[in-house]
């Protein structure tokens, strides 16, 4: 829950082929709305989004919204990811879950691994999700030598494998038959002749995934620079995830803008400095995760290896 309630100048980049997402036409270029007062990262797939309505309900009795004659309307953006293949799927956020996150929400820092958005979240499943590794929820930021801050929000849980960019190892990916092992996800693609008998052999399960990123700064930005940020944000998803925006993730990144600190900013400066700060959010989402109904995490899986 990204709580921006004075409003922030915020744009998206969708480039995954299956998102599930509320109001991101209305942040392209050419529309009128300018700001968001709440952005919203949640689990439950469709279902989830009715978490949205808490935060809209949230931020209008505290009187911050879009202007209009009869008072104001929130204007509340939200994207979920595909997790109701981990746990009971029939347990799903609902309004009264984004009204609580409001009512939680503070300046402390984040919680990361298997909280929140990230709580269901699985990675590598070429395999399915019983070879599957856990995924996670991951924070990282940077700041410019003028004192301009770029923050990342990473909400993991993509089909592909996790790769760490500055070793280029694969962190996290389907588990092998022994422990500590990983599978290449790119070698099992390889052996596909063609991928569909493979879509065709689980196609409930193979599309349930997604990553969701924010990225947010403090600098003075338009819309359309906010647009480019979060283009150039989705560069860090694609140096970690392996495969990036496929046809069967939702691979979406927001940008918001606060324009706190007046500085002059250089935008390739912020947008270079944003997608670093959305690697590390990546690994940290993997790094950080804790293993749940049956998924381990990677560094449990790895630890296996080591004992046996």
């Amino acid at each position: 829950m990204v709580l921006c309630s004075e409003g922030a100048i915020a744009s998206v980049d969708v480039r995954g082929g299956a998102p599930a997402t509320r109001n991101t036409d209305l942040l392209g270029q050419g529309n009128t709305v300018q700001q968001i007062h709440g952005l919203l990262l949640t689990g439950g797939s469709e279902f989830g989004l009715d978490a949205a309505g808490g935060v809209v309900q949230w931020l209008e009795e505290r009187g911050h919204g879009f202007a209009v004659t009869t008072g104001v309307v929130p204007i509340v953006a939200a994207a979920v990811i595909f997790d109701l293949g981990i746990g009971r799927a029939d347990v799903r956020p609902k309004a009264a879950s984004g009204y609580a996150a409001c009512e939680a929400a503070g300046d402390a820092a984040l919680d990361e691994g298997s909280v929140g958005a990230g709580t269901g979240a699985t990675v590598g499943k070429a395999l399915l999700t019983e070879r599957a590794i856990k995924g996670g929820l991951g924070t990282a930021s940077e700041t410019t030598a003028s004192g301009i801050t770029v923050g990342a929000l990473a909400v993991v849980n993509c089909w592909g494998e996790v790769v760490d960019p500055e070793t280029a190892e694969v962190i996290a990916g389907p588990r092998g038959e022994k422990p500590g092992e990983f599978v290449s996800t790119v070698e099992e693609m390889r052996k596909q002749a063609p991928l569909s008998p493979f879509l065709e052999a689980a196609p409930k399960e193979v599309g349930q995934n997604t990553t969701l990123g924010v990225i947010a700064t403090d600098a003075v930005l338009t819309k359309d620079d906010a647009r480019r940020l979060a283009v150039m944000a989705q560069a860090g998803l694609a140096r970690c995830i392996r495969p990036a925006h496929s046809p069967v993730d939702g691979d979406t990144v927001f940008a918001l803008a606060t324009g706190r600190n007046e500085t002059a900013t250089d935008l390739l400066q912020l947008g270079t400095l944003g997608a670093r700060a959305m690697e590390r959010a990546v690994v940290r989402a993997v790094r950080k995760a804790k293993g749940l109904a049956g998924v381990p995490s990677a560094g449990e899986w790895m630890a296996k290896g080591v004992k046996s």
